[in-house]
């Protein structure tokens, strides 16, 4: 819960300030997958489900697409290919600090 950059974080946590348009756990993640690691674990805590609405909202953002507002049906429109990560977020809880994040029970 930094203050560094609190007019940033106000509404966010600090891995999704945007820089070029995308937000610094995106770059983080791109760097990574340049070295051919793809798989991710995100330990979620402070405003955490900005980073989970992100994510599932992915796909969407970087396609048109058509949705059925009175059900489920979803339809991407010409797909880009998108980063072929895979990541999983765990929340671990919101005072928990880095260390306990990791740690191994």
């Amino acid at each position: 819960m930094g203050t560094r950059l609190r007019e940033q974080t106000e509404f966010i946590p600090k891995p999704m300030v945007e820089i070029g348009g995308k937000p610094i756990l995106w770059h983080i993640m791109k760097i990574y997958s340049h070295y051919g690691y793809n798989d991710f674990i995100l330990c979620l805590g402070y405003k955490g489900n900005v980073i989970r609405d992100y994510l599932l909202s992915y796909e969407y953002m970087l396609n048109d697409f058509t949705i059925n507002l009175g059900g489920t049906r979803r339809r991407i429109l010409q797909p880009t290919r998108a980063e072929d990560w895979s990541v999983t977020c765990v929340d671990t809880g919101l005072n928990t600090m880095t260390g306990g994040r990791i740690k191994e029970n």
